[in-house]
C-alpha cells in the first residue's frame, strides 16, 4: 500500500492534537504537586482509558496495520508488546500507574528517573500512534487521540508522585511531566515528518497500547473492589462503539 503525502492541514491537526497531549501529562504532574488526586479518581480514568484503548487497538490499530504492512505487521505487534514487558520488568521493574505510595521501600533518586525514561519510551509511542492514526485518515487520528489522551493525566501523576518519592523537588516533579508531554509530540513529529514510517509505527505502537491497557491499567483500575470499575471499563468500550457509530463509514 503506498503512503500518499501528509496533507498540511492534517499535519499540522496532528501536532496539535500532540500537543495537547503531551498537555495533559503536565496537568497530571502539576495536580500531583499542588493536589494529591483521589486514587479513586485516577483508577477512573484509567478504567476507563483501558476499555477505549483495547478497543481502539484491537479494532482500529490491528486492522490498518495489516492493512499497510501484511507480511511484517503482526511480529511489529508482538515486537511492541514484547519491548514494553521486557522495559518494565528491567530498567523500570517496580513501576505501577497512579501515586507511587512505597516512598521508603522501592524509590531512589537514581531510580525515579530510570521511571521517567521508561515511561518516556511509552509516550514517546503514544505520539507515535496519534501520528500514525493521521497518516491513515483523520478518523484514525481523532480515535487514536482520544484513547491516548484518556491515560494521560493518570501518567503525569505517575511520574511526578514518582520523583516526589524518589526525593526530588516540586520543580523536578513537573518538568519530568513536561517530558513525557514533550516526548509524545516527538513522536507525533517522528511519523508526520517521514509518513512512510507509518508502516512499523502503527503496528508497533498498537502492540505498545495493547501493554498499557491490558497490563497497566486494567490491573491498577482493578485495585478498586466491587464492580465499579469493571463497569467503567466497559463504558470505554461503548465510548469507543458510540465514537465509531458516528464516524466515516
Amino acid at each position: 500500500m503506498n503512503i500518499p503525502a501528509m496533507p498540511t492541514a492534517r499535519f499540522w491537526l496532528a501536532l496539535g492534537l500532540g500537543f495537547f497531549a503531551g498537555l495533559a501529562d503536565l496537568l497530571g504532574g502539576i495536580l500531583l504537586v499542588r493536589r494529591s488526586p483521589s486514587a479513586r479518581a485516577l483508577r477512573f480514568f484509567m478504567a476507563l482509558g483501558a476499555g477505549f484503548m483495547l478497543a481502539a487497538a484491537l479494532l482500529e490499530m490491528l486492522p490498518e496495520a495489516f492493512a499497510l504492512n501484511a507480511r511484517w505487521a503482526a511480529p511489529l505487534v508482538l515486537a511492541g508488546y514484547c519491548a514494553m514487558h521486557l522495559l518494565e520488568h528491567t530498567l523500570v521493574a517496580h513501576f505501577h500507574f497512579g501515586e507511587e505510595t512505597h516512598h521508603h521501600e522501592l524509590i531512589t533518586a537514581k531510580s525515579s528517573y530510570t521511571v521517567m525514561f521508561g515511561l518516556a519510551t511509552h509516550t514517546f509511542f503514544d505520539g507515535v500512534a496519534i501520528g500514525s492514526g493521521f497518516v491513515v485518515s483523520t478518523w484514525l487520528g481523532w480515535v487514536l487521540f482520544l484513547a491516548i489522551f484518556l491515560h494521560k493525566i493518570p501518567e503525569g501523576v505517575t511520574v511526578a508522585s514518582v520523583m516526589l518519592a524518589g526525593g526530588q523537588g516540586r520543580r523536578a516533579a513537573v518538568n519530568s511531566a513536561f517530558f513525557l508531554g514533550a516526548t509524545t509530540v516527538l513522536g507525533v513529529l517522528a511519523i508526520n515528518l517521514e509518513p512512510t514510517w507509518v508502516r512499523a509505527g502503527l503496528p508497533l505502537s498498537a502492540g505498545v497500547t495493547i501493554y498499557v491497557a491490558a497490563t497497566d491499567l486494567v490491573p491498577e483500575a482493578n485495585r478498586e473492589p466491587g464492580v465499579r470499575m469493571a463497569l467503567v471499563f466497559f463504558a470505554g468500550v461503548v465510548l469507543f462503539f458510540l465514537l465509531r457509530m458516528l464516524g466515516p463509514g
